[in-house]
């Protein structure tokens, strides 16, 4: 997942995406008491569930959102050939089959993946869903006007490369192929492991061409899930979803629909969604969101008053927040001078920074530490919880810095408790015990997103952060320390610069392999020979506190988004 400076929209969906979008292994509601919140916990149909939110559900076309396992509002409404695992923390993190009867079937090197269809599928208007509709849903994602998914399909499909969508170029994609109806072939150019976790990604939900209206389609997609969109105000500022009776629970193992309808309505300021939550008068009452935190001095408030308590979900998403070295830039240069900024650090008070415990979680290595990942537990630098000042003095002395040294440290005056001024001054003080005086550098989001993403611009010492597109190792790992992944002229990730033939190497061989426990163990190990490089510190892993209306039950929460899973909720 790109920054969420970068591409907000998948802050909600991830990414979802983006990108609050995204600690250790997630669980459900503290102490599970949200699932019996307001009495009788039994699940039942019917009612209106409401979505407080603060961002806009923005270009709802299946080509044009960037989501991961499907996203949550537009999971409602579009199926894919796989999703996520709709299951409270660990469990959730596992891919799973939605319109196809499996994950997918690949040949012997994974460069060609097989899907079936299931049996009886059907749109909101009684029509069969058909593998040639998924087809076209890919292929019109190409087309320049719908931009904004997930760019995989054209790095890894044979030939997408230059491909402009269906209404450039009706030929098509010869890549994916449709023998019958219920079966679509998709042939790769190298060989990708990890191809149901794409097949997540709302760009393979189907859409019937004769239905195609372009860039008017997301005012009324075509359902293949168990909602409908019946309004949609503003460009996803208000969304309504009402049920498609043509949706079976059948061929659905993963989607609850329990309520009747649901009314999405964002742009909302996060304070006034707390409240109203709060609250939970009228509507309120069966309300959730999908994007909003709840900050330190609510969290106070909250954790103070019992009945409001029971109604705090606890999440984790894959998301690292770090401290970025560009090594070509002086004294970064010096791996000494790395570590010892990094034995200097202070992750207790860096954790404060973020709002305390209950909202961060200490890291030490880069990929978060849940299952799916492959999390390694390692700490090549021991700083302890409130640094080693002796042994960075040690380092510096050795580095040349005998009598310390000045450094810019850059970071955006965003408030978001991650890359902002609080994490930036936690660090400085930390740092001057060591010797270490730091200047900060702060910049409005847009011109800090701009500066560090590009290598002629990219700061010495900067705050950044990274979620991911789906829970595995790769898409968290590859961005920021593949070497062929370097962007010289564009949005750069490789923060490090780092092209290192053996890590390359390495990434290719874990991409080969179809055993996702076998690639998670793989990709802890090369995590953790990549952090003895100390090209960034590891700081802390959000943790998403949300809270949700007192009528509101079956609450899930899976370690693959973080937050609530709207498909699963009912209410009173």
């Amino acid at each position: 997942m790109r920054q969420p400076s970068v591409i907000a929209r998948r802050v909600a969906a991830a990414t979802v995406s983006l990108v609050v979008a995204a600690g250790a292994a997630a669980c459900g509601p503290e102490d599970n008491d949200a699932k019996s919140a307001g009495g009788d916990s039994t699940p039942h149909k019917g009612g209106t569930l409401t979505v407080l939110n603060s961002n806009p559900q923005q270009d709802f076309d299946p080509a044009r959102l960037y989501t991961s396992g499907g996203g949550n509002v537009p999971s409602l409404v579009f199926r894919t050939l796989t999703t996520r695992n709709r299951e409270d923390g660990e469990a959730g993190a596992e891919v799973v089959p939605d319109l196809a009867t499996d994950t997918g079937r690949p040949n012997k090197d994974a460069t060609v993946w097989t899907y079936t269809l299931k049996e009886g599928l059907k749109y909101e208007d009684g029509k069969p869903i058909t593998s040639a509709d998924i087809k076209y849903g890919i292929e019109r994602s190409f087309a320049p006007e719908l931009s904004g998914g997930a760019p995989y399909l054209r790095d890894w499909l044979v030939g997408a490369a230059d491909y402009q969508g269906p209404y450039k170029d009706k030929k098509g994609l010869s890549a994916i192929e449709t023998p019958d109806a219920r079966t679509i072939v998709f042939h790769l150019n190298k060989p990708e492991g990890e191809f149901p976790y794409l097949a997540t990604q709302t760009q393979f939900t189907p859409v019937p061409k004769d239905k195609d209206t372009g860039t008017k389609y997301e005012q009324h997609p075509v359902s293949s899930g168990p909602y409908k969109v019946v309004s949609n105000e503003n460009d996803g500022e208000r969304l309504v979803l009402e049920r498609n009776t043509y949706w079976s629970a059948a061929t659905d193992a993963e989607r609850k629909a329990y309520p009747d309808k649901v009314d999405v309505r964002s742009g909302l300021d996060s304070s006034v969604i707390n409240q109203r939550l709060s609250a939970s008068q009228g509507a309120d009452a069966a309300a959730v969101t999908t994007d909003t935190n709840l900050g330190p001095a609510e969290l106070a408030k909250v954790s103070g008053d019992k009945e409001l308590a029971a109604r705090v979900g606890t999440g984790h998403f894959g998301y690292t927040n770090y401290i970025a070295f560009n090594p070509t830039i002086k004294p970064f240069d010096n791996a000494k001078v790395r570590q010892a900024i990094s034995y200097a650090l202070d992750r207790s008070s860096v954790v404060n920074a973020a709002g305390g415990s209950a909202l961060a979680e200490p890291a030490t290595t880069f990929l978060p530490n849940q299952k799916s990942f492959g999390y390694t537990p390692y700490d090549h630098f021991p700083a302890g919880k409130t640094g080693d000042p002796v042994k960075a003095k040690e380092l510096l002395k050795e580095a040349g810095h005998a009598d310390g040294l000045t450094v810019t440290l850059t970071h955006s005056n965003a408030k978001d408790f991650e890359t902002s001024p609080e994490i930036a001054t936690a660090i400085q003080d930390a740092l001057k015990k060591a010797g270490i005086t730091v200047k900060l550098q702060g910049l409005e989001e847009n011109d800090y997103s701009d500066k560090i993403h590009n290598v002629k611009t990219e700061p010495g010492f900067f705050l950044a952060h990274w979620g991911a597109d789906w829970p595995s190792g790769g898409p968290f790992l590859a961005p920021i320390f593949d070497g062929r992944q370097i962007v010289k002229d564009g949005a750069n990730f490789n923060t490090g610069l780092l092209d290192d033939k053996s890590v390359n190497a390495e990434i290719d061989a874990i991409n080969k392999l179809t055993d996702l426990d076998a690639a998670a163990e793989r990709w802890g190990a090369l995590d953790k020979k990549i952090g003895e490089q100390a090209l960034t510190v590891p700081l802390f892993h959000p943790v998403y506190k949300r809270l949700f209306g007192k009528d509101i039950k079956n609450v899930v929460i899976s370690d693959w988004t973080g937050v609530l899973d709207i498909s699963q909720v009912a209410v009173k």
